[in-house]
């Protein structure tokens, strides 16, 4: 494997992959590159990364801490455990140790996992959730599933006269319409550095100002790894993203909308079948009965999906008709409305790169691997892993429905919902839930898919659906309406949500 590329200083360091790091290689890194602490982290219920630090006293307490990692309250961590019994583990994952790009003391940072008192990988905890589901998928397809996702998000910053853009045309903008491109490629680089996959950044649609503030929308979009890992890696980038634009002295928010009449931030994720390393989602140019099944799985698990990645009022308000994002069940060709996509697969039989450069020899390149479908209504709300573990378990479902391919193509919109020959087939359509309530309603109906193979537990389920309910949500977007200061008031409750 070639490493020379890496941007990891770890991976350089030990020319090893991350995945390959053991207790050893960490310990060597610290010791040779006069590390003076570490950190711990791991995600709450919040969705958020916790820290435990440890300053290095000597090499045996390092030992100490890296083998048998330390306790911590998981009533304080997690809403489901009750202070009588909260003690838990965490245990540091070595092929996620990252140098801190932000501590004054040399510093090593490494995501852990939950056990419990006995030992055990605690039930709910947010990576094992990930776990089980990814094991009960394979059991079912023996396929790998691979995600990534789009992290969309606004910079708030005081508004400049110069070089003004203009308002919700900010897509691929650049540099000085764009005011925050340097600010979105330090934080690609510190997450590359981090061990996320970056595919690329870019400025957004949304751009507007208000009372001489500037909200300008970017986003940063990872490449498809495994399922766990690519959790590990958006998380790890919210927390890189956040903390940069406090040493900027700006917010940012990831919050799914901020004000009426405006784009709105979703989280898209990007999906793929692989077996043995190889793309099982096209094949001849064509999309694979695989790629169709687990998207007829994404269609009838749609309506409580979005109890793990809408999860919170504002969530509807982005998932309003003739918008980029989608309120009816379906799915289409390169069409953004649509719930799920499929985005251009390099499959024409043309050869650009040497349209574009006559110096190149012609040649046919295998583009396949390069083929996803997209998930596309959950938002900066999300919680992660539940919202990832949902997707794992839609995709193994369309697996086991028997008429997943109908149930697919009966559909499909083509690139376009909204024109006069899809009308037959929208006025069929069923459609995404309107609020937390009606979500919380799919779920209780759609439940025992998740609970099947014991991947969510009922406890796990029944607070979901407690706390979608808890909103009261159910009138809200009439009683809004068109009241911007209501609205405002709301964002301002889940400004920092996910």
């Amino acid at each position: 494997m070639n490493l020379k590329l890496n941007p990891n200083p770890l991976v350089q360091f030990l020319q090893k992959p991350a995945k390959d790091f053991t207790k050893a290689d960490i310990m060597k890194y610290i010791e040779q590159n006069h590390i003076e602490a570490v950190n711990f982290r791991y995600v709450g219920s919040d969705g958020r990364l916790k820290a435990l630090n440890f300053v290095i006293n000597n090499y045996d307490y390092l030992d100490s801490v890296l083998t048998g990692g330390e306790r911590v309250d998981g009533s304080s961590l997690f809403t489901h455990i009750e202070a009588g019994s909260s003690d838990l583990y965490v245990v540091p994952r070595f092929r996620t140790a990252f140098l801190n790009p932000f501590s004054e003391i040399p510093a090593i940072d490494i995501l852990c996992t939950y056990f419990d008192k006995d030992g055990n990988p605690l039930e709910n905890a947010p990576e094992y959730l990930l776990q089980k589901a990814h094991k009960s998928l394979k059991e079912i397809t023996d396929l790998d599933f691979e995600v990534m996702g789009e992290l969309e998000y606004y910079v708030i910053s005081e508004e400049e006269d110069l070089f003004r853009a203009t308002d919700q045309k900010g897509y691929h903008e650049s540099e000085p319409f764009c005011k925050w491109g340097d600010f979105r490629t330090e934080a690609m680089l510190a997450i590359a550095q981090a061990g996320g996959l970056i595919k690329y950044g870019h400025s957004e649609v949304g751009t507007f100002s208000v009372d001489g503030k500037l909200y300008e929308q970017n986003e940063i979009e990872f490449l498809p790894t495994r399922l766990e890992d690519a959790a590990d890696q958006l998380v790890i980038a919210k927390w890189i993203m956040r903390t940069l634009a406090h040493k900027y002295n700006v917010t940012i928010t990831f919050a799914p909308k901020i004000t009426l009449g405006k784009a709105g931030s979703g989280m898209h994720v990007h999906t793929r079948l692989m077996k043995d390393g190889k793309n099982m989602m096209m094949a001849d140019g064509e999309l694979t009965d695989v790629a169709k099944k687990a998207m007829a799985g994404y269609l009838y698990l749609a309506p409580s999906l979005t109890a793990f990645g809408n999860t919170n009022p504002t969530s509807y308000f982005r998932l309003v008709p003739h918008q980029e994002a989608p309120t009816s069940i379906c799915w289409g060709d390169r069409n953004r409305s649509a719930l799920v996509r499929v985005p251009l697969g390099w499959t024409g039989n043309t050869d650009m790169l040497h349209l574009a450069n006559p110096l190149e020899k012609e040649q046919k390149y295998d583009f396949s691997d390069k083929q996803t479908v997209e998930f596309r209504c959950s938002d900066g709300s999300a919680d992660i892993h539940q919202l990832l573990a949902g997707l794992t378990v839609a995709a193994r479902y369309g697996f086991e429905m028997e008429n997943a391919l109908q149930y697919a193509e009966e559909r499909y919109v083509g690139v376009n919902i909204f024109q006069e020959a899809n009308k037959a087939i929208a006025a069929k359509l069923s459609h995404l839930p309107a609020s937390c309530a009606e979500s919380a309603n799919a779920l209780e109906q759609q439940r025992e898919v998740y609970e099947k193979f014991g991947v969510f537990n009922k406890g796990m389920i029944d607070g979901i659906i407690k706390k979608l309910r808890a909103f009261n949500d159910a009138n809200l977007r009439r009683e809004v309406a068109d009241d911007q200061n209501k609205m405002w008031d709301m964002i301002k409750k889940y400004f920092h949500c996910g």
